[in-house]
């Protein structure tokens, strides 16, 4: 019975141990989130309205007006580019990346990853891993902007994304990667990147009539590179700010748990010790009764 009671002890210190541990690791998360989440909220307007813009102008100038960054091509060679985070117990934030990705190729690359025409270009120690483990190809340059996290960093691996667009290394390339919504809330998207979407025109609608100040093609080839680097690092911050949402969740969810786990283990360790009182009178008595007899 003492080694019920010290085995159930010993339990309940583990626990604890544990649940102080997941407090500290959502405090941490929380605040970690407020940052991020100050820095996507005042990001996400700028940057929409910047893609909206480039997508409009690329739908409406003449075709005889030069776009590389535009140029639809037939998908032989695919870049994709998912962005996990660097550390784990965050739930299911990573997996879900990973998944997204996997069922992305699987769905529209199918017949390029068999050729070995689909290239990973992972942002995140966890994306990399993971890619890296199962056979994937895998450009390894970029997978630590998280540990420096910077708009200079984030751009290098965009200006990469074009110049490989534009040297046709690659004919498509796809964001993966999480929006936040709030900290418990994550919607996991694959974004398409390159060539520049064109937005569809409405029927019976008219044509936008741009004014260009300077000339069209000199502010194209200005504007292009800066938005398609601001969308790359809006990206960026969206699953930073997600990372670090799920993570204080899945913490919250560990301290609840953990909670719960204690109330039981202390009921077991009260019935435990109860038992063992009981056991105790129990020969104190019978030895008693033994002697008065």
């Amino acid at each position: 019975m003492s080694g019920q009671l010290k085995e159930v002890r010993s339990r309940i210190k583990s626990v604890t141990s544990t649940q102080q541990i997941t407090k500290a690791m959502k405090m941490v998360s929380a605040a970690k989130l407020r940052r991020a989440q100050d820095a996507i909220i005042q990001m996400r307007p700028y940057s929409k309205k910047l893609q909206e813009m480039l997508s409009n102008i690329v739908s409406s100038v003449s075709s005889d007006v030069s776009m590389p960054l535009a140029d639809v091509r037939a998908p032989e060679r695919i870049l994709m580019i998912p962005i996990t985070s660097d550390r784990g117990l965050c739930g299911g934030y990573n997996a879900n990346v990973i998944k997204l990705t996997r069922e992305a190729i699987l769905t529209n690359y199918s017949e390029q990853q068999k050729k070995g025409n689909v290239t990973i270009l992972p942002i995140g120690k966890k994306g990399y891993e993971y890619f890296l483990r199962y056979g994937y190809k895998v450009n390894s340059d970029y997978w630590t902007i998280f540990s420096d996290l910077s708009f200079d960093n984030v751009r290098n691996a965009a200006v990469y994304a074009q110049n490989a667009f534009l040297n046709k290394e690659y004919d498509r390339v796809e964001l993966v990667y999480s929006q936040f919504r709030n900290a418990a809330t994550q919607v996991f998207i694959v974004e398409p990147y390159l060539p520049i979407p064109r937005v569809e025109q409405v029927k019976g609608g008219k044509n936008v009539d741009f004014i260009f100040e300077p000339s069209m093609a000199e502010l194209l080839m200005e504007l292009m590179p800066k938005i398609l680097n601001t969308q790359v690092y809006k990206a960026v911050l969206d699953a930073n700010a997600s990372e670090h949402g799920a993570r204080m969740t899945a913490m919250d969810k560990a301290s609840e748990n953990a909670n719960e786990m204690l109330k039981s283990l202390k009921i077991s360790y009260n019935r435990a010790r109860q038992a063992a009182i009981t056991t105790e009178l129990t020969e104190i008595v019978s030895g008693a009764a033994a002697l008065q007899g």
